[in-house]
């Protein structure tokens, strides 16, 4: 696919992968939609990127993502591509219960949220004649971390969400992109105190050049470092994983 002078709309877009591949894509020479729930981030951005739009949206409530379609839309017809990248992820003890507000946000942001503003907006995508949808995964779909069962959970399903996407898709203008991140240098679970410091990180420029080259590439399901060895294993993995 070409990746330059497109319309693109991404979520998540004020912190680690998101903001990131936001900041390649404009230099790329597309026009950028970057929307997060943090305003002042989104005011840094557009002011270090000149001609970048910023929206204020938090995907977990219905209505903003009606409100984030309906506007993006107005204001931008030539829109054709959307990256759902936001994403939580939270340590779950499973031996007890489970907070059930917690838990609503963990399952909304991961999952809900992009399938709900994915249907807002492929009509629209269906009428340009190239469009895509981006989901962004994790090697942690096809081989879990049992320390954080919700996030792997969703990001499951959000895979399989995908195929059946793709397929519906197959007859129209609009793509149907899986990219699946290794462990990268983000602050993903730091705000539940997850450490990553023991994980061995692919470098941020590494992994945005690598999602880059799978989009230009038509790579529909892109396992990015050693998530693609996730993704072929699969469960394999799972007890060397836990240890």
């Amino acid at each position: 696919m070409k990746l330059s002078q497109q319309t693109i709309l991404i979520t998540g877009a004020t912190s680690g992968i998101g903001l990131h591949l936001a900041s390649k894509l404009h230099q790329m020479g597309n026009q950028v939609i970057a929307c997060g729930r943090n305003q002042l981030q989104l005011q840094k951005l557009s002011s270090a990127h000149p001609g970048m739009a910023t929206h204020l949206c938090d995907v977990t409530d219905e209505q903003q993502r009606r409100e984030l379609a309906a506007w993006a839309v107005a204001h931008y017809p030539a829109l054709n591509m959307l990256i759902n990248n936001a994403g939580i992820m939270q340590q779950l003890d499973l031996t007890g219960p489970i907070d059930p507000a917690r838990m609503m946000t963990e399952l909304t942001t991961n999952l809900l949220a992009p399938i709900h503003l994915s249907s807002l907006l492929v009509g629209h995508l269906q009428g340009q004649p190239v469009a895509a949808l981006i989901n962004i995964t994790s090697g942690l779909a096809f081989t879990p971390l049992a320390i954080v069962p919700l996030y792997c959970a969703t990001k499951a399903a959000l895979h399989s969400f995908s195929l059946s996407q793709r397929h519906q898709l197959q007859d129209t203008s609009v793509r149907v992109f899986e990219i699946i991140p290794p462990a990268v240098g983000t602050n993903l679970g730091h705000q539940d105190n997850y450490d990553n410091s023991n994980d061995e990180l692919m470098p941020m420029a590494d992994f945005i050049n690598a999602v880059i080259g799978a989009l230009q590439q038509d790579t529909y399901e892109a396992g990015i470092g050693i998530a693609e060895q996730l993704r072929q294993q699969r469960e394999g993995l799972f007890d060397l994983l836990n240890l």
